[in-house]
């Protein structure tokens, strides 16, 4: 994009916060916030292709006035980690929106393959998930233990192994995405098929309906995060492939520092995975009904709420103080 063309995209909205600041208009948190957020990615783009031009002091000039009003008065490592996750994060996850939902298909479909595979070839389970795995399983299901796989002995050592292994796919999910979206894609089908095809394992068995809840007291989570990751990582393969209106490094460096805000988002969810995991799912056969329906319904709104309905209730806000151009 020419410089006097990204000028003439912005230049309304740029005058019109500026107005305000110089009204003194009362500006909400909320607003300075959504401001601030779009001023660094106009300056971030105007540093990288117009670097001796005179927007990049008027823009560095414009964000250190806003950055001086929305954390005045406040500590800022807390006031910088608050805005990241109630703004920073979600207007990212809201950006996502339809690499999550790719994600999401693409997972569901491989998921699908698995189950069908499972109950038209019956050595596909052991394939997917080995030899070992089946059989210790199969002797689990004689004993009365159907998912003793989650009863480890020393459950900070399962917990700890598991928070490990979801960040781990996360960052491979995510980086995979350097080889286009089929990298990311390998990831989500080959972890989607591995659910599918252990799901109807013990549907085959006759233990579908302890196993489904059992597994949505972890997985609901986990699996959640996973696919997440996944959208991260097509949102990274698809702008190496299409860039759109911006050059190809741009469009890369853009998607690649919105993909780690989104990895790093993550984080926490699959900790939250692996402590429910270690130390809940392991209680399978005691928990009461009601007790596994609660932390799965949990669960579910929580996934819902931060990264489907909050996203687009911040973005709307942001639209407020954003002038039609």
């Amino acid at each position: 994009m020419k410089e006097i063309a990204f000028i003439h995209r912005n230049k309304a909205r740029w005058s019109a916060f500026e107005q305000q600041l110089k009204q003194e208009r009362s500006l909400s948190p909320d607003a300075l916030a959504a401001q601030y957020i779009l001023l660094t990615d106009d300056l971030s783009y105007a540093r990288t292709f117009y670097p001796q031009s005179g927007v990049v002091a008027y823009l560095n000039a414009l964000s250190a006035r806003t950055h001086g009003l929305l954390y005045s008065g406040k500590k800022e490592p807390v006031s910088r980690l608050l805005s990241f996750w109630t703004k920073e994060l979600p207007l990212e996850l809201y950006y996502s929106r339809h690499d999550f939902l790719w994600a999401l298909l693409l997972f569901l479909g491989a998921a699908l393959i698995g189950w069908v595979s499972v109950f038209h070839e019956s050595d596909f389970i052991r394939y997917i998930l080995g030899d070992a795995y089946v059989d210790q399983t199969l002797d689990n299901i004689a004993q009365g233990n159907p998912m003793g796989i989650y009863d480890q002995p020393n459950a900070f050592a399962m917990f700890f192994l598991i928070a490990i292994n979801n960040i781990r796919v996360s960052f491979l999910a995510f980086l995979f995405g350097l080889f286009t979206p089929v990298g990311t894609g390998f990831i989500l089908l080959r972890n989607g098929i591995m659910v599918g095809a252990f799901l109807a394992f013990f549907f085959e068995q006759s233990l579908g309906l302890v196993s489904l809840p059992t597994i949505l007291l972890h997985g609901t989570i986990e699996l959640s995060a996973i696919v997440l990751a996944g959208g991260a990582g097509i949102l990274l393969g698809r702008s190496i492939l299409f860039p759109g209106t911006y050059p190809r490094a741009y469009s890369f460096w853009k998607a690649a520092r919105r993909g780690v805000k989104i990895i790093l988002g993550l984080l926490p969810y699959f900790v939250l995975a692996a402590f429910l995991e270690a130390y809940l799912t392991r209680h399978y056969q005691i928990l009461s009904q009601g007790v596994t329906l609660f932390v799965i319904a949990a669960s579910f709104l929580l996934i819902l709420f931060y990264f489907v309905v909050y996203p687009r209730r911040v973005y709307l806000q942001t639209q407020k103080f954003k002038p039609n151009e």
